[in-house]
């Protein structure tokens, strides 16, 4: 019901939405209409049933423009040259068969007995839950998969890690027969809260493509809307952080193909905050 809800008012209640819905139900009385006309000239004594003009010039024209104005749960847009597709789909993450990207802070914490310093409905808590349930692992694993590069001691922060790594900075960890991208695009403060900015998630995500060209094998590749809710990037709402990794993969893949595949996964609790036919319209012409 909730998803009727949404798709009836993302139909009914946006202009885009009334938009299809009126050209697609007018072109198609139109094609009918016309086609009507068409056989009273071959079949001069022809005679029609009321009920079905009023199915064939009413009903049906309506429906059709409300299927094609209907939102989809999936969207698609191949790109070509290269050849590379974008995926945006509402569901799990974690039920895509696929290498995950999974948002980090600079600190690269793993403590999920601290709510403040890891909150459970996170990407990140339910990574470590079904993937590394043991924190002393994952932290170990981190640490050594980001060996490369040298992190500044943060002797102030009270919590979790004390070690920050610049945003940006990726570790790669094997989770079977996939990898998972560990991204830091946000900064943990002093209270524990993390924030990101813009140009924080445009930068990280450039960083995040390299790695995923090293080592993916241009493999399909998943990612959460990164930066919505938890990692406080206010400035922008789910559709616009979906338009800018959009963006900065389309950007990246110009130079050389990243992964056949980027899906970008939207929670199905987020699904009402996004209109997927502005998106569909915005990734038709991007």
């Amino acid at each position: 019901m909730r998803r009727l809800h949404r798709n009836l008012r993302s139909t009914l209640a946006t202009k885009r939405g009334l938009t299809i819905l009126a050209r697609d139900s007018l072109a198609t009385f139109g094609v009918l209409g016309g086609s009507v006309q068409i056989y009273d000239v071959l079949t001069p004594k022809a005679t029609y049933s009321p009920l079905v003009m009023a199915v064939l010039l009413g009903v049906l024209p309506i429906t059709v423009g409300l299927t094609r104005a209907w939102p989809r749960d999936t969207l698609f847009r191949h790109l070509g040259q290269p050849d590379a597709t974008i995926k945006i789909t509402i569901g799990d993450l974690f039920n895509q068969d696929s290498h995950l990207v999974i948002g980090y802070t600079d600190t690269f914490d793993t403590d999920t007995t601290d709510p403040r310093v890891i909150h459970p409905r996170s990407i990140q808590a339910q990574f470590q839950q079904r993937y590394y349930p043991d924190s002393i692992a994952l932290g170990r694993a981190l640490t050594s998969t980001l060996s490369h590069i040298t992190p500044q001691c943060d002797i102030t922060k009270t919590h979790g890690n004390t070690n920050r790594y610049p945003i940006g900075s990726v570790a790669v960890l094997d989770v079977g027969n996939h990898l998972a991208f560990c991204l830091a695009y946000a900064r943990m403060g002093h209270d524990l809260v993390a924030r990101g900015t813009v140009d924080d998630i445009w930068n990280s995500l450039s960083a995040l493509w390299d790695s995923i060209y090293t080592h993916a094998h241009r493999e399909p590749v998943s990612i959460a809307v990164i930066g919505s809710e938890l990692a406080k990037v206010d400035s922008l709402d789910r559709a616009s952080l979906i338009r800018l990794i959009i963006l900065s993969f389309i950007a990246r893949t110009r130079t050389s193909v990243v992964t056949r595949q980027l899906t970008i996964v939207i929670h199905p609790n987020d699904s009402e905050k996004v209109d997927m036919l502005e998106l569909a319209a915005f990734l038709a012409t991007a």
